[in-house]
């Protein structure tokens, strides 16, 4: 593979993984086509994702949506000179695009790796996210090291590109709907005259605890700190997705759509809010949300 790595996507993710993978001792080569400020201290900076392919055969991406990757691929299959072998999205793009994306690399030689990822900010920046790898085991073997900088928790889920993606939606999905029902139950027990973390204390030795009640709550939301370091518009966008593509595959949307929405209308109403808002909205909307 190699210890020249491409890296396409320094935002607040992506500019955290580089950073453990450039300290693992790669070289990087960084493009962003936004801002390039954040690249890790050392690296080698390009103004274009074309220089970026010619000069590495590996290039992790790190972007915002599945058009991005889409463009990036073509980027790639029409840079004269172009050593890309391998691309791993580390992004949240959802299946059908992860699958253009591989069918459209691999017409050109280019293996495409499904690797979402999962932890926000603060596991970036410990590299303890959880990789959620869709490839051929082959490749999976061949790349763990390189992963293995990215998160502490890498999962091989499946051979093909689509799975990791469905991995990290239904994960996306989970996590959402704990955060809109725990601010539903909170909410309901704040206007009862309880204490939230007397609540919280209670739930957490008990059935109702989930990921909610036992870090966001605690720790970004009682002390209306409100960091949870993940973008209400972004839980809005991979829910969304989630939706989606249960639509497609046919199965059971009792629940989705609605939480779906519940951080959609949130981004509306507070835009560029973090999704820990989600318990003020949720408490001060009341039964209006119905």
């Amino acid at each position: 593979m190699g210890n020249m790595i491409g890296w396409i996507g320094v935002g607040s993710m992506g500019s955290r993984m580089a950073a453990n993978v450039a300290k693992a001792g790669y070289q990087l080569v960084v493009a962003d086509k936004v801002n390039i400020a954040n690249a890790p201290v050392g690296s080698t900076t390009v103004t274009t994702n074309a220089a970026v392919a010619r000069a590495a055969e590996t290039v992790v991406l790190s972007v915002p949506a599945g058009p991005d990757t889409l463009a990036i691929a073509d980027e790639f299959i029409t840079a004269s000179g172009s050593a890309v072998k391998t691309v791993i999205d580390t992004s949240t793009i959802g299946i059908p695009h992860a699958r253009e994306a591989a069918e459209k690399m691999a017409s050109h030689g280019i293996e495409y790796v499904d690797a979402p990822v999962s932890g926000g900010i603060a596991g970036a920046e410990a590299g303890s996210l959880a990789v959620m790898v869709g490839c051929l085991e082959e490749t999976y073997r061949r790349l763990q090291e390189l992963l293995k900088c990215i998160g502490r928790n890498v999962f091989h889920v499946g051979p093909r590109p689509g799975q990791g993606q469905t991995v990290k939606l239904l994960n996306n999905f989970l996590s959402a709907t704990a955060m809109v029902a725990t601010s539903e139950a909170m909410a309901f027990g704040t206007a009862n005259g309880l204490d939230m973390r007397a609540m919280l204390d209670v739930v957490n030795v008990s059935s109702g605890r989930n990921t909610a009640t036992m870090d966001k709550f605690p720790n970004r939301i009682a002390n209306e700190a409100f960091d949870g370091g993940f973008a209400a518009a972004m839980m809005a966008k991979d829910v969304r997705l989630y939706a989606e593509n249960v639509a497609r595959t046919g199965t059971a949307d009792r629940i989705a759509s609605t939480v779906a929405e519940s951080f959609a209308r949130l981004e509306e109403t507070e835009p560029g809010s973090d999704f820990t808002r989600i318990y003020p909205f949720v408490r001060d909307m009341g039964g209006a949300l119905n």
